[in-house]
C-alpha cells in the first residue's frame, strides 16, 4: 500500500500531514502527485469528496520551496468558482504549508482591497482567488501575472455553470506560456475538453472514478409524493422535509438542505427554524460575513441544518456531513452528483434524500441517464399527512389562526353578513322598516346650537320681556309652527273636492282661462302703422334714373 512518505515530498510537507493524521493517500492523490513532481500538466476527472484539493496543494508546495516571491507577482496561482471554495484551499495550504515560510494572499469579494494590496505589495509565494476578484485587482494596476510558475483551476464544471469561462480564457492569455498548469473537475462537459486541449500541454489524465458518478458509501433515496393542490405543492413539499428529518432522529447529527433558488433558501430556514429546528441559510446574496460565520458554526457543530444554494454543492471540506436532502431536485444532473457528494465523505457512510413532485420527472430521468443506474424509491414517513401538517406555524398554534389571517377572515365574514342583511327576507321585511323609522327619528332630531352672547345695552326689563317671549314662540317646533300659520293664512274652503276650482299652478302650468285672447284682428302693433312715403324729389330722381337706363337699353 503506497503512503504518502513514497511520493518523493518535501520533509517539511510530510511532517504536516503525518500532524494532520493521514498516512495514506487516496487514489486521486497517489497518480496525480508524482505527475505534478515531474512539472507536467495534470487533468484531474475525480468526482467530489476524493481529496482534489490535497492532490495540487501537496506538490505545489514541494516545488515552491525553493525561490522567493518579488512584489505583485505571484509565483503560483489557484483559481476556484466561490468564495467558500477559495478559502477552504487557503485553510490547507496554511495547515501542510505549515513549517515553511511561503507566504499566500486570497483575493475573494466582499472583503477590502486595501487589505489585500498590502499582502500583494510585499509579495506572496501563493495566490489564491476568484475569477472575477483576481482580474479587478489586476485592471487596478496592482498585480502581474507574468510571474506565475504553477496555475491550478479547480472544479472547471463549476466555473462553466456560473459563467466564469471566459475570465479563464483571458486569465490564461496573462500567464507565461511555460507555466505548469493543472486542470480539476468532477465531469468533463465540452466546453471543458476545449479549454483543456488548447491550454494544456500533453497532460497527464487521471480518471480515478467513473465519471459522474455516485459513491457507493451513499444511501440514495427518491421520495415521491403528489401535493393536494398545485398551490399547495411548496408548504406540503416542506411538511415532507420535516417528517424525514424528524424521522431520521439522532442519526441525523447534521444536514445540507439544498434548493434551487435563493428566495426558496430563505423561505425554507425560516420555516425550519419556526418549528423548532436549528437552521440557517447560506446563499451567494449574503454579505461575506455572514456566510463565513454561518459555515464556521456548521464546521464546529453549532449549526445542525445548512439551507443551501449551490454556492455549498462544490468542494466544501465538511467530511462529517450525515444527511444530504435535495428540496429541489436539481435542473442540471451533475449537480446531483456533487450535492449528494457533501456526504458519505473519507469513507463515512451518508444519505441523501431528494424530494420530487410529478413535474420532476423529466429532471430525475436526466439524473438517473447521467449516473447510468436507478435512483432507488422512498415513501412518505407513515402516518404523516402532508395536506394537514403543511403548516409552518408550530403544532400548538394551529388551532388558533395568526391575528391577520384573522382580522382577514373577521373582514371577510362581516362583509359576507352585511351582503346577506342587505337582502331581507320576506320575514323580516316588518321589523326592519321599524327600525329604519327609528333611526330616521334620530337623525332628524334637531342638534342643539351653541348660541353666541351679545352684549346688550339695553334696560333689563326689556332684555327680559324679550326673552319671555322669545321662551313662548320657541314651546312649539319651528315645522309646526309654520304649518299652522300656514293653515290658518289660506281660505277654508267648505265646498266638496269634486267642486272644488282646480288649481292649475301645482301642475306646473297656469292656463289663465278667464283672461280673453288678444288677436292680430283686435291689436295691430305701432310699427305696422307707420307710414315709408319717400318725398316727391326722391321719387322723380327715381323714374328719371330708370328712363335713362332703358333709353340706353
Amino acid at each position: 500500500m503506497t503512503k504518502f512518505s513514497d511520493l518523493a515530498l518535501d520533509p517539511r510537507v510530510l511532517q504536516a500531514i503525518a500532524e494532520a493524521g493521514y498516512e495514506t493517500p487516496t487514489p486521486i492523490q497517489e497518480q496525480a502527485i508524482p505527475e505534478a513532481l515531474k512539472g507536467r500538466d495534470v487533468l484531474g476527472i475525480a468526482q467530489t469528496g476524493t481529496g482534489k484539493t490535497a492532490s495540487f496543494t501537496l506538490p505545489m508546495i514541494t516545488l515552491l520551496g525553493q525561490g522567493r516571491a518579488r512584489a505583485r507577482m505571484p509565483r503560483s496561482l489557484v483559481l476556484a468558482p466561490t468564495r467558500e471554495l477559495a478559502a477552504q484551499v487557503a485553510e490547507n495550504f496554511d495547515v501542510y504549508a505549515k513549517h515553511t515560510k511561503l507566504t499566500k494572499a486570497l483575493l475573494i469579494g466582499g472583503v477590502s482591497f486595501g487589505e489585500q494590496d498590502k499582502l500583494i505589495d510585499r509579495g506572496v509565494d501563493v495566490l489564491i482567488a476568484t475569477p472575477g476578484r483576481l482580474l479587478d485587482h489586476f485592471e487596478r494596476g496592482k498585480l502581474l501575472l507574468t510571474g506565475v510558475q504553477i496555475m491550478v483551476v479547480d472544479e472547471a464544471d463549476r466555473m462553466l455553470d456560473m459563467g466564469f469561462i471566459p475570465d479563464i480564457e483571458r486569465i490564461f492569455q496573462l500567464t507565461p506560456f511555460s507555466r505548469q498548469t493543472m486542470f480539476y473537475s468532477a465531469t468533463m462537459a465540452p466546453e471543458i475538453e476545449r479549454i483543456t486541449s488548447t491550454f494544456l500541454t500533453n497532460p497527464a489524465k487521471i480518471e480515478v472514478a467513473r465519471q459522474n458518478s455516485t459513491s457507493a458509501t451513499i444511501e440514495q433515496q427518491l421520495v415521491q409524493f403528489t401535493p393536494s393542490r398545485k398551490d399547495r405543492s411548496f408548504t406540503e413539499k416542506r411538511a415532507l422535509l420535516r417528517a424525514l428529518i424528524r424521522g431520521e432522529g439522532e442519526g441525523c447529527t447534521n444536514a445540507i438542505i439544498f434548493c434551487n433558488r435563493k428566495m426558496d433558501v430563505d423561505v425554507v430556514a425560516k420555516s425550519l427554524k419556526s418549528h423548532g429546528f436549528n437552521a440557517a441559510p447560506i446563499h451567494g446574496d449574503l454579505e461575506q460575513s455572514v456566510r463565513t460565520k454561518t459555515l464556521d458554526g456548521f464546521r464546529d457543530g453549532s449549526l445542525h441544518l445548512l439551507v443551501a444554494s449551490d454556492v455549498a454543492a462544490r468542494g466544501l471540506d465538511i467530511p462529517a456531513v450525515s444527511h444530504v436532502f435535495n428540496f429541489d431536485v436539481p435542473t442540471h444532473p451533475e449537480d446531483y452528483v456533487h450535492r449528494i457528494g457533501r456526504t458519505g465523505r473519507a469513507g463515512r457512510l451518508g444519505k441523501a434524500y431528494t424530494l420530487a413532485v410529478p413535474s420532476d420527472d423529466k429532471y430525475i430521468s436526466q439524473i438517473e441517464s447521467l449516473v447510468k443506474q436507478a435512483i432507488p424509491r422512498g415513501v412518505v414517513p407513515e402516518g404523516v399527512d402532508l395536506a394537514s401538517e403543511g403548516s409552518d406555524r408550530p403544532q400548538g398554534e394551529r388551532g388558533s389562526k395568526s391575528g391577520r389571517d384573522s382580522g382577514r377572515d373577521r373582514g371577510r365574514s362581516s362583509s359576507r353578513d352585511r351582503r346577506d342583511d342587505s337582502r331581507p327576507r320576506r320575514e323580516d321585511k316588518e321589523p326592519m322598516a321599524v327600525e329604519a323609522v327609528a333611526v330616521a327619528e334620530v337623525v332628524e332630531a334637531p342638534r342643539p346650537v351653541r348660541e353666541e352672547r351679545v352684549r346688550e345695552d339695553r334696560p333689563r326689563e326689556e332684555r327680559q320681556a324679550d326673552r319671555n317671549t322669545s321662551d313662548r314662540r320657541e314651546e312649539r317646533p319651528r315645522s309646526e309652527d309654520r304649518r299652522d300659520r300656514s293653515r290658518d293664512e289660506r281660505p277654508r274652503d267648505d265646498r266638496p273636492r269634486e267642486d272644488r276650482p282646480r288649481d292649475d299652478r301645482r301642475y306646473g302650468r297656469d292656463d289663465r282661462r278667464d283672461t280673453p285672447v288678444v288677436g292680430m284682428g283686435d291689436h295691430v302693433p305701432d310699427f305696422i302703422l307707420r307710414s315709408f312715403k319717400l318725398p316727391e324729389t326722391k321719387v322723380e330722381e327715381i323714374e328719371d334714373d330708370s328712363v335713362l337706363n332703358s333709353a340706353e337699353a
